[in-house]
């Protein structure tokens, strides 16, 4: 089966199920594993696919996604064309499961798509809290702070791994807050910006608000930083994003 992948995470799942050998093209923005995606064609980054060039790969299927916003213009364009597309849309963890179970049985690799998921909850377990979890505030912008909210798999991750994100009630995928919102609810801070490198994170943009040394997450001194690509994908590596937020919730 020829396969086309938009979206990192989607990219990744293949991956993992080792079904890369299927990959005829991903999305720029697809960089692992880079021995398997780094010579493959990249028809643009994901908001800015040119879709003709991905119908020339004449892919049998075209694997895409709604987690991004402006993403459901690319799957349209798709459809239009008449590729057959397989849409995902993860809002938690259990979501990401079934994803990847959809993903395998499209592949005709159901049992390999079983034996990942098992793997990842074995490395999720979920952590007993004591009598109070401390709140994480993971941004995956900081300026304007953008949050994730209940329709997030990260919110998961952080109840498994001890804590409790502060907008959780919230019923979106994130929310945008205001800094003196953070500087009320955080007990740690984590750097998870979107698009931007790990090494490109900065402390001192989240050290500089104004009202920063008010934070309870500064006074102690928990600004962390954990990569985008572990939290923001939705896929086999966020087994990686549970174990850093895990370090740092042990902390407390």
């Amino acid at each position: 089966m020829r396969v086309f992948s938009h979206t990192c995470s989607n990219t990744e799942i293949v991956c993992a199920l080792g079904a890369g050998s299927c990959l005829v093209g991903v999305d720029a923005d697809s960089d692992y594993p880079p021995d398997l995606v780094s010579a493959l064609p990249k028809p643009g980054r994901d908001l800015d696919l040119d879709t003709s060039m991905v119908a020339d790969l004449a892919p049998d299927l075209v694997l895409t996604s709604l987690t991004v916003p402006g993403h459901e213009r690319i799957v349209a364009e798709l459809e239009a064309l008449g590729l057959r597309t397989i849409t995902i849309d993860p809002l938690s963890l259990e979501d990401v499961y079934a994803s990847i179970a959809t993903i395998a049985a499209a592949l005709g690799i159901e049992q390999r798509g079983a034996d990942l998921i098992a793997q990842m909850r074995d490395q999720m377990p979920p952590v007993a809290a004591g009598t109070q979890r401390p709140r994480i505030a993971v941004e995956w912008w900081p300026k304007p702070v953008i949050v994730p909210a209940r329709q997030s798999w990260v919110s998961d991750l952080i109840e498994l791994a001890g804590g409790c994100n502060p907008w959780a009630d919230a019923e979106a995928k994130s929310v945008t807050v205001d800094h003196t919102e953070v500087a009320r609810q955080a007990d740690a801070v984590v750097m998870s910006w979107c698009g931007v490198p790990l090494e490109k994170y900065r402390a001192d943009v989240v050290l500089r608000r104004q009202e920063a040394r008010h934070w309870p997450a500064l006074v102690h001194g928990r600004v962390h930083a954990i990569s985008e690509a572990y939290l923001g994908r939705p896929g086999p590596r966020l087994v990686h994003g549970y174990a850093e937020l895990r370090k740092i919730i042990s902390t407390f």
